[in-house]
Parts: structure tokens; C-alpha cells; sequence
């Protein structure tokens, strides 16, 4: 399957998904961040403070309150680690819609926990994405439930985009902007947003090495698939995906700039950093973004102003403590 450039999301498009789940996603804050050692000035987007925790409901509820009433009265399914499952659990929850997550068996309990207090049905399968995907089919052949995907759709990408929005709408003179990326939703999404309103701006996406499958792919020019026991290893459990989504990775060739790793000792000193200078409590995941701006500066252009997004903030108090008292 191959993305036609005419096939990207509008502005409109994603200006009309701002204004569609304004009554269930918030429109989270630029926090400025003056971390040390770091040159120009560096805000954090909060994504950490919506409602699941997560840029997640963002996408979920743009996808979902496009559903019909015979779609909703069906149900939804989707596959999930663990934030994309809260935010359909919530956004499902919002219409009266049932919603079926099938998550990996080595997703973190909080999140499995979260998901279950929304309403939502777990299923468990093992950590493979390709065993989520083929247990979501079988679950939809029988019951008939609507499909909600994680990434590689329009509508969550539009839904995505709009954290982009409103990054550009709050801080109209940024310059560089970096996003996690995994199956690349959020990456795609905010560069498609951010490129379209500033085309001199810079878009970053950053990812674990232990899980590098889109900045190979970003390099060779192809999407890459990595297996699961490699990408598994990496403390971020949002971003084991083993490849980008094939729209994802059109929007990533047309508007973002590169894609770069950052080690799992870097991401836990970012997490630290995050805490210690804004207070915000971000997962590993939405750390990497801040590990590239700490740790990777000659891997970056020149920039004034930056916004690193803070992807989520659903990490297990364990894994907290355990990160915070390492730098003790």
C-alpha cells in the first residue's frame, strides 16, 4: 500500500478534529523547561496531563466520535500496550460504546489496571504486535466489533495533530520540535500540523536504540520491521511497536526532518530531569524527546525555541522511585 501525497491530512482536517473532541481531550500547556547545559530556550508539551494521561485520547476520540450509531452499538476493539487502550476505553465511554483492548501480556499493570476501571474488556496475548493484530481480527470476525487502530489511520492521525496545533497556536515562533515516535501517529500528526503552519520549522522524532526500527526505516527510505524480542527490551513500553504504520511513515517522509535514538541510560537521566526542573511526571516514553535534547545536541540543528513533547505520564510508581533514587 503506497500513500498518495494528496492523501496527507489538511489543515483542515485537523482543525476540524481539534474542534471535534474539544469536549473530551484538554488543550494541555507549553511548560518551560531551563535545563542546564541546554542551549536556546526548551518548552515541554504536557501530554502527561490529559485526562488517561496520555496523547493518546486525542486520536481515540477523533476516530470515535466520527463512529454511526449502528457502529457504536457494535463496539470497538483495538490493540494496545497500554495508553492508545485508555484512550479508546475513554473516548468509548464518552458514546456508550463497548470497548474490547487486546493487550500485550508484558504491558505495565498500571496501565492494564486503568484500562479495566474505564469499562473496557482485556484480552491477553503475548508481546508480539503481530499477535495483538491477529487476535483483534479474530475478536472482530466474530462479534463484528469496529475496528479502532493505534496509529496507522487518518482519523487518529488527525487526532494526533492536533497537540501539533496547538504547539504552533501557543508558541508561534518555534523553531525545532520533537516528538517520540513508535508506530509514528504522533510524529506524523504533529509534523504534518506543525510543517504546514511553519514549513521552516524543524520536526524531530525520537525513539529508544533498543527499539531504532523508524530511524532505520527514515533512513533506508523503507519501512523496517523489527522483531519483538528486540524491541521489547527498551524500558519504553510505548514505544515497542516493530514498525511505523504505513500512512505514518508517508507523513514522516513528507514533513519530518530526522529521526534519532537515545539510550535507556539517557532516557532514565531525562526522566529525572523532567521531574527535578518542571515537576511533571512523565513515563519513559515520553522522556526520549528530552533524553534527545540532553544528550544528542550535535544531532540537532541550531534552534531558539524548542518543544519537546511529553508523550504520557502513566509509569508505575516502582519504576519511578527506582529512576529517581538512581540519581541520589
Amino acid at each position: 500500500m503506497t500513500v498518495s501525497s494528496d492523501k496527507l491530512v489538511s489543515l483542515d482536517t485537523i482543525r476540524e478534529a481539534a474542534a471535534r473532541i474539544a469536549g473530551v481531550a484538554v488543550r494541555t500547556p507549553l511548560v518551560r523547561a531551563p535545563f542546564l547545559g541546554v542551549a536556546g530556550q526548551v518548552w515541554l508539551k504536557a501530554e502527561s496531563l490529559q485526562p488517561i494521561g496520555s496523547f493518546k485520547l486525542r486520536g481515540a476520540a477523533n476516530k470515535i466520535l466520527q463512529l454511526t450509531p449502528e457502529e457504536i452499538r457494535r463496539g470497538v476493539i483495538t490493540y494496545s500496550s497500554g495508553n492508545h487502550a485508555q484512550g479508546v476505553a475513554y473516548a468509548a465511554r464518552e458514546v456508550g460504546a463497548k470497548a474490547v483492548i487486546v493487550m500485550p501480556s508484558n504491558a505495565p499493570a498500571i496501565k492494564r489496571a486503568a484500562t479495566l476501571a474505564l469499562g473496557a474488556e482485556v484480552v491477553e496475548v503475548g508481546m508480539a504486535s503481530s499477535e495483538r493484530l491477529a487476535k483483534s481480527d479474530e475478536l472482530v470476525a466474530k462479534h463484528g466489533y469496529v475496528v479502532i487502530p493505534p496509529y496507522d489511520d487518518e482519523a487518529i492521525i488527525g487526532g494526533q495533530a492536533t497537540c501539533g496545533l496547538e504547539i504552533v497556536e501557543e508558541l508561534p515562533d518555534v523553531d525545532l520540535v520533537l516528538s517520540p515516535v513508535s508506530g509514528g501517529g504522533l510524529l506524523s500528526g504533529v509534523a504534518a500540523a506543525v510543517r504546514q503552519l511553519l514549513p521552516q520549522a524543524i520536526v524531530v522524532g525520537v525513539e529508544p536504540e533498543l527499539a531504532g526500527d523508524a530511524a532505520e526505516s527514515f533512513r533506508k527510505g523503507e519501512i523496517v520491521t523489527w522483531p519483538a524480542e528486540l524491541t521489547s527490551r527498551t524500558i519504553c513500553d510505548g514505544l515497542r511497536t516493530q514498525s511505523v504504520g504505513v500512512r505514518n511513515f508517508a507523513h514522516i517522509q513528507a514533513y519530518v526532518d530526522r529521526i534519532i535514538t537515545v539510550t535507556e541510560a539517557e532516557i532514565r537521566a531525562a526522566m529525572r530531569a523532567i521531574v527535578a526542573v518542571t515537576r511533571l511526571v512523565p513515563e519513559p516514553s515520553g522522556a526520549v524527546t528530552t533524553a534527545a535534547l540532553l544528550f544528542h545536541a550535535a544531532e540537532l540543528p541550531a534552534y531558539r525555541k524548542a518543544v519537546a513533547i511529553v508523550s504520557g505520564g502513566n509509569v508505575a510508581p516502582e519504576m519511578l522511585a527506582e529512576v529517581l533514587l538512581e540519581g541520589g
